[in-house]
């Protein structure tokens, strides 16, 4: 099973929706795209996939795009107070439940010092009875990094992290690469300047149950040239695979790492209730 993160940057559509589907994903978050009416209107043979969608302005929401017959649909706890973090049930060949983020209030640095901060941690609180319920995904374009964690600030990123933790997920990525956060090698944002000696973040992530990691056999991130050089986004897409056992039988590749505490999880089981 394939799951795609890329924050679009909106226009969702022509070149844009072709590369995205040329990564064959089998779920896709996809934070900055335009609504299903506006998406199907420019490119109406592609209406029958699947699609659920959030947002208050329809060009730019929180989409979650399904391929490969898998479905979505919207769980009965999802919050309108929480606009940007939405809960479906994914069912298909693998069936977990997903909570996708686009935490539009970020706290990368702005240019005048301004730091924003938006709250995934609470979300995560709030949904979760939702995460504890069944296999569970958290997905998509965090706009945090512990690198930014200051003190004992509730919006620090490792907060949310030991939250998810707690809840028996793990980042796909750090455990994929060995990596520890706030560490990261490779950034999946290119700001303001989108280009490579530019301003770059690593913000966007797939946390994934920790009995999944066993069974996860590659994380790639999308080359700069091939998606942000070439005008598609200032971010590239996160690929996570996993090969669950509703699937084909292989082995984790070699690059994998499961040894989780060493990149700083106590692997704890989730809590009930």
């Amino acid at each position: 099973m394939r799951i795609v993160v890329w924050n679009c940057a909106m226009k969702l559509a022509g070149k844009k929706l072709n590369a995205l589907e040329n990564l064959r994903p089998d779920i896709a978050i996809v934070p900055e795209c335009a609504c299903p009416d506006k998406l199907w209107d420019k490119q109406p043979l592609l209406a029958p996939i699947p699609m659920d969608w959030v947002g208050e302005n329809e060009n730019q929401g929180l989409g979650i795009l399904a391929f490969n017959g898998y479905r979505i649909s919207r769980h009965r706890e999802y919050d309108p107070g929480l606009p940007w973090m939405l809960p479906v049930e994914i069912k298909g060949p693998v069936s977990f439940q997903l909570l996708a983020v686009w935490a539009i209030n970020h706290r990368i640095p702005q240019a005048a010092g301004e730091e924003l901060s938006g709250q995934p941690l609470q979300t995560v609180e709030r949904y979760r009875k939702f995460l504890s319920a069944a296999p569970s995904v958290v997905a998509g374009d965090f706009h945090n990094n512990v690198r930014w964690d200051r003190g004992a600030k509730a919006t620090n990123h490792g907060n949310l992290v030991a939250g998810l933790e707690r809840l028996g997920l793990a980042s796909a990525y750090h455990v994929g690469r060995g990596e520890l956060h706030g560490k990261e090698t490779s950034p999946t944002l290119y700001w303001q300047k989108r280009a490579l000696d530019g301003p770059k973040y690593h913000v966007d992530y797939c946390f994934l149950p920790l009995e999944w990691c066993s069974q996860l056999w590659q994380v790639e991130l999308g080359g700069f040239d091939a998606w942000v050089g070439s005008g598609l986004s200032d971010h590239v897409p996160l690929i996570v695979d996993v090969d669950m056992p509703e699937g084909k039988s292989a082995k984790p590749a070699k690059a994998v790492r499961t040894d989780l505490q060493g990149l700083g999880y106590r692997i704890r089981r989730p809590r009930k209730g």
